[in-house]
């Protein structure tokens, strides 16, 4: 068997019925690789009127990674940054000491019937760069390089395959692709970095011949290289890298190496004394009730 864990997603409720499946961090498994959280959005059809905006918040010690399949999201962060996220594309703010950041739906998008769908993503940040200077880039879908293996075609969102590097810059090594597999085909998942995990965003796939159910985050044993095969098309996405040298502590939305850090964080916010964002910065999130000891 080349699984070490099978990950069932819990259902989160961030408000006006937004609801995302969170797969990490589990009682199981608190990373894969650098990544530290994953939250699977959708697909969710939005009725007319209705906002799932994310108000500003702040972060601290990682990095957050967006990739929308179906949408569009308006970006806005501290530093000053505006910016529309489509599907396909790869949005990846490094928080550093600290930034705040929304995500609400685009102007033009208001007042329409629409459908949503993606996943974010966090990365923990090397402890040596925890306390780096929070910084934001976007990189568009077309930038994305594609690998084709047969009926397999693999979109290399970060790190690299098989030659085919992405534009995007990690501080650690990280892999995350996105792969399609046609009706009927196959694929070895190469073993190019040592922890990984996949997940079965659409479709029906089988790994090494036993059913591996939509939904479900399934993380591999090191070195093994099992065969993912659909049955009528399915999409997939592999994600890892290097395996975390120490723990991190996450509470809310505020992820160290130290406790002590995480609770100055959580007093900053309730004093203000985060940078705020120009132009959003009269519906703040509060910090919850429940206080990080």
């Amino acid at each position: 068997m080349n699984i070490l864990h099978a990950l069932e997603g819990r259902e989160r409720d961030l408000g006006d019925g937004f609801t995302v499946r969170r797969l990490l961090p589990a009682s199981a498994c608190r990373s894969v690789g650098p990544f530290i959280f994953f939250d699977h959005l959708g697909p969710l059809d939005v009725a007319a009127g209705v906002r799932h905006d994310v108000r500003p918040h702040p972060h601290i010690g990682l990095a957050t990674v967006t990739y929308l399949f179906e949408g569009a999201i308006t970006h806005r962060d501290s530093l000053g940054h505006v910016q529309r996220i489509e599907p396909g594309a790869i949005n990846w703010m490094t928080a550093g000491r600290g930034i705040v950041h929304s995500e609400r739906t685009p102007d033009d998008m208001q007042g329409q019937a629409r459908r949503m769908h993606g996943l974010q993503l966090w990365c923990a940040l090397p402890a040596t760069d925890e306390e780096c200077d929070p910084a934001f880039a976007h990189y568009p879908a077309s930038g994305m390089p594609e690998v084709r293996e047969g009926d397999v075609g693999v979109r290399v969102l970060v790190g690299e395959l098989h030659g085919s590097r992405s534009p995007v810059e990690t501080m650690l090594e990280t892999l995350y692709l996105d792969v399609t597999l046609a009706p009927g085909a196959a694929w070895h998942v190469p073993a190019v970095v040592a922890e990984r995990a996949l997940y079965c965003i659409q479709g029906e796939v089988a790994l090494d011949g036993l059913p591996l159910p939509a939904h479900r985050l399934v993380v591999l044993k090191e070195g093994a290289s099992p065969v993912l095969a659909s049955v009528d098309g399915a999409r997939v996405v592999v994600v890892g890298g290097e395996a975390l040298p120490e723990p991190r502590y996450m509470w809310w939305n505020l992820v160290s190496s130290r406790r002590e850090r995480i609770q100055q964080a959580a007093a900053d916010w309730e004093s203000r004394r985060f940078a705020p964002i120009p132009g959003d910065d009269e519906e703040r999130i509060p910090l919850p009730e429940s206080r990080f000891a």
